[in-house]
């Protein structure tokens, strides 16, 4: 038998919980690096500009003219940095580059008093720089010139790194925090379940008494699930015993029979004793056997109870009984009784078609068996309403009206004692019938004589 797959529930609440965490993290963590670069970029690009205004201050007109740059080294030393950028600057005149790193790129198109920043590369790294538009003036006109500063990108990326990595590192506390809580939680909140389960390991097999465990209200119905299985498996495990003791009791006579029989015809004087033996030996035997045959029959009637027997067809009541009935015509005359039949139209019910045989079959075998020789017995199906009802009635002995209701029960047999019998027809009846929704009924016969046996069925529709 294939074991069933187990799994944790605390792990995959665990998986449950940190998968969307880290998901949102990671896109946390992008939103953060975004934000960080947008940062970093805001706070030296005031430091880059200052620079820039700074050396735009020290351009002046000279006597001839030109344009004369005086460099504020502390205006470079503004960018210096523990990660030790490079810094870069030009300064360019209405004729071209006056000063600085020539090959410094430069941003086109700016505006008078405009200012603009880019990103770009110098010798082969990564740099930003601004450009600033200015004007010197010479009293009766002015003259433009543009600064530009650049640095490398060292200190902008260390900065959004270290932002990055301290965000990374608080979220890791916080969904390592998570897991942690959801563990020592889910550990706590299953502690019931486990009491529950201690619990139930220490009884004894035979103890199906209802958990009184106290559980989560979560887990209260599967408890109540539980409780009714065991109530139902506990009625079921007593019917057995009562069942198999009685069952045990009912063979054990015949079986007693045949040996004493058989004990006899070892030590007959004559063939004619050893007849007679062999004889009532033979009728133990075939009593032992009618007893097996009826527990197997209940054995499947109990089977199909459990199956609940689903997709019924509809069955035509009347045909069967009149079948079964003209196949005991035969018998019934050898026993001195008269059987007949009543019943023209059609009648259907829900059911499977052997059940419904074996439960006609039994109510026909007990007539034969109990009505006794100059009787009459007859097998009726009628229509009333939406029923339809199944009759065999007889003017035998019949059954007191105080035994009526105990005759219902296994094993219990109403009438002489002598006949033969297991007292299991009218039960396996009752329960054939409540296994299709049928209801069993018994009553004394037409002027108070004999037995009448009543199944009422609902009505199946016609295909």
């Amino acid at each position: 038998m294939a074991r069933t797959k187990t799994y944790s529930l605390r792990r995959r609440l665990l998986l449950w919980l940190l998968v969307p965490l880290v998901a949102l993290g990671l896109v946390a963590l992008a939103d953060t690096y975004n934000e960080a670069v947008d940062t970093a970029n805001a706070v030296s690009d005031r430091v880059l500009a200052g620079s820039a205004l700074a050396i735009a201050e020290r351009v002046v007109v000279a006597e001839d003219g030109a344009l004369e740059v005086d460099i504020p080294y502390v205006a470079l030393e503004m960018l210096t940095s523990a990660a030790q950028d490079r810094v870069f600057y030009r300064v360019d005149g209405p004729d071209g580059f006056i000063t600085g790193y020539q090959t410094l790129p430069l941003i086109e198109g700016l505006e008078q008093e405009e200012s603009g920043y880019t990103d770009a590369s110098f010798r082969g790294e990564p740099i930003r720089l601004t450009s600033l538009s200015r004007a010197a003036s010479t009293g009766a006109s002015s003259i433009p010139f543009v600064v530009t500063v650049a640095e490398t990108t060292i200190a902008r990326t260390h900065l959004a790194q270290t932002i990055l990595l301290r965000s990374a590192l608080r979220l890791a506390i916080l969904i390592g925090s998570a897991a942690a809580i959801v563990w020592l939680a889910v550990t706590f909140s299953l502690g019931p379940l486990y009491r529950l389960r201690d619990a139930i390991a220490e009884r004894n097999p035979d103890d199906l008494h209802p958990i009184e465990q106290s559980v989560p209200k979560e887990v209260r119905g599967l408890v109540d699930t539980v409780n009714s299985f065991m109530g139902r498996l506990g009625s079921a495990l007593g019917a057995m015993r009562h069942f198999t003791g009685n069952a045990s009791h009912q063979l054990r006579t015949p079986l007693t029979i045949i040996r004493t029989q058989l004990a006899l015809a070892s030590r007959a004087h004559s063939l004619e004793e050893a007849r007679q033996a062999a004889r009532i030996g033979d009728e133990a035997v075939a009593h032992a056997e009618r007893v097996i045959a009826q527990l197997l029959l209940l054995a499947k009637v109990d089977e199909a109870a459990s199956d609940r027997l689903k997709n019924l067809g509809a069955v035509d009541l009347t045909a069967l009984a009149r079948q079964l009935t003209s196949d005991r015509v035969t018998q019934a005359h050898a026993a001195g009784i008269d059987l007949g039949f009543e019943g023209e139209h059609a009648l259907l019910v829900r059911g499977e078609p052997m059940l419904l045989s074996e439960m006609i079959r039994n109510l026909i075998e007990n007539v034969l068996a109990y009505a006794g020789q100059g009787s009459e017995a007859t097998v009726k199906v009628l229509e009333q309403g939406t029923d339809v009802l199944l009759e065999v009635e007889d003017t035998g002995p019949g059954i007191p009206a105080s035994e009526l209701e105990s005759v219902r029960q296994r094993f219990v047999r109403g009438r002489e004692g002598d006949k033969p019998g297991a007292g299991l027809g009218l039960p396996i009846v009752e329960e054939i019938a409540s296994l299709f929704g049928g209801q069993l009924a018994l009553s004394t016969g037409a002027d108070g004589r004999g037995l009448r046996v009543r199944v009422v069925f609902g009505k199946a529709p016609e295909a």
